[in-house]
């Protein structure tokens, strides 16, 4: 089963105005991860698309998305997977990959109808791509870590990368994740925005009980949401994004847009926001 939700893009001004069921609704994904569907955001931010997809004791295929107005989901996109649950098989372009928790999976352009099968639960990211790129999975042992933050700003972290300039070359899709260290909540700290390109988290290993507070809006006319496991917040290119969670949690970051150099990143300090 395939359910598909369109998002269109927000005018800061107007986010401004947003109640909390406002908010949400435009910035928020929830309800991705339903055993036996694949749901996706088809958003217009970059015309980046995320979603989840949990085969259970069945498969699913993705492959006409009527958004798209393609004979395929992939003919004009790549995409990005993580397996977010147990291991499970993702296929396509003739291939099967065994993905374990926490593995990713590229898939370029053109690689046609992907089968999800096992007890994985599967998260999906896609981008439009200007040409074919070759697939590659992507496990813990070949990504490439990075160390930020301290204990005395609470946002000592480990960032992950997978879909990277520094691990592969992808059209404009950028993925990797990062998990807070014991005694940190703050997942960026001080907060950016990057006009050149969207962004979505998708939190994760997370408890039941647990929140992140996550941040967003212009610097000076922030807003908030209360995000739980497994659900995911836009974050369109004006917004800065950042939050603080309750208990242990684990953050995957995905982007789209012009360019992949995290050095254009525009830092506001914690004095700026409002």
């Amino acid at each position: 089963m395939l359910n598909v939700e369109t998002r269109h893009a927000v005018h800061p001004e107007h986010a401004a105005l947003m109640d909390t069921d406002g908010l949400r609704s435009a910035f928020m994904g929830e309800g991705l991860f339903v055993e036996g569907q694949i749901n996706l955001i088809y958003t217009h931010y970059d015309r980046f698309v995320l979603g989840g997809a949990v085969p259970g004791s069945g498969k699913l295929v993705l492959d006409v998305v009527e958004e798209t107005k393609t004979p395929n989901f992939l003919d004009r996109r790549e995409m990005g997977i993580v397996n977010v649950g147990e291991t499970g098989t993702v296929s396509a372009g003739g291939e099967t990959y065994s993905m374990n928790r926490g593995d990713v999976l590229y898939l370029g352009k053109g690689s046609g109808a992907v089968t999800f099968e096992g007890a994985g639960r599967f998260y999906i990211t896609s981008a439009p791509a200007h040409e074919a790129k070759p697939s590659k999975l992507i496990t813990l042992d070949d990504c490439v870590e990075v160390k930020l933050g301290a204990s005395e700003t609470s946002n000592k972290r480990t960032i992950k990368q997978f879909i990277h300039p520094t691990v592969m070359d992808s059209c404009q899709l950028i993925l990797g994740y990062t998990s807070l260290e014991d005694g940190s909540v703050w997942n960026t700290m001080p907060a950016h925005i990057h006009d050149r390109r969207m962004e979505a988290y998708l939190y994760w290993g997370m408890s039941e009980e647990a929140r992140v507070l996550h941040l967003m809006g212009e610097p000076e006319e922030t807003r908030h949401m209360f995000i739980a496991n497994e659900q995911a917040a836009i974050s369109p290119p004006w917004s800065i994004h950042a939050g603080a969670g309750i208990g242990e949690y684990t953050f995957i970051w995905a982007m789209a847009g012009d360019n992949v150099d995290y050095t254009d990143m525009d830092f506001i300090q914690p004095a700026e926001l409002k």
